[in-house]
């Protein structure tokens, strides 16, 4: 269960219409604090970004599931699955069992997929995938926001 602290700043992106995964960004960072202060760990930064956007969805973020080409088809089933779950709102029976072997199995990973090099490899990684274009597009933008907030 996401804090409320981080359930409200998500709300706060959508009032203020921010998109989808900015919102679901809070999520991200909220998991990457639990892995930092030893409340669980992740294989992968790739593992703890998915249950940071899992818990978002969950949380009623209307984050798409992934492209075809970009997830197998499992994890698209989950991410719609935890979507409907979102958007119909309250809570529903968790298997406590299943949580806790949940819980024990991300204890016995490691804690560096939450480190600053490991987030930036991935951030690297991920904008190489993407084209110059796209890339160039993103960079107008964000300097473009960041104009706005100087004034």
């Amino acid at each position: 269960m996401p804090d409320a602290e981080t359930i409200e700043r998500a709300r706060e992106d959508a009032r203020e219409g921010k998109s989808p995964s900015t919102q679901a960004g809070e999520f991200v960072r909220e998991e990457m604090h639990h892995i930092r202060e030893g409340k669980h760990g992740a294989r992968s930064t790739k593992q703890a970004i998915a249950i940071g956007l899992s818990k978002a969805r969950r949380a009623g973020v209307k984050l798409r599931p992934p492209k075809r080409r970009a997830a197998s088809q499992r994890m698209r089933r989950q991410a719609t699955r935890e979507l409907r779950e979102g958007a119909a709102g309250g809570r529903h029976k968790v298997s406590r069992k299943r949580a806790t072997a949940v819980r024990g199995a991300l204890k016995r990973e490691g804690h560096s997929a939450a480190s600053r090099t490991a987030l930036a490899r991935q951030a690297r990684s991920t904008a190489r995938r993407r084209g110059p274009a796209q890339r160039s597009a993103s960079a107008r933008k964000a300097a473009r926001t960041r104009a706005r907030a100087r004034h």
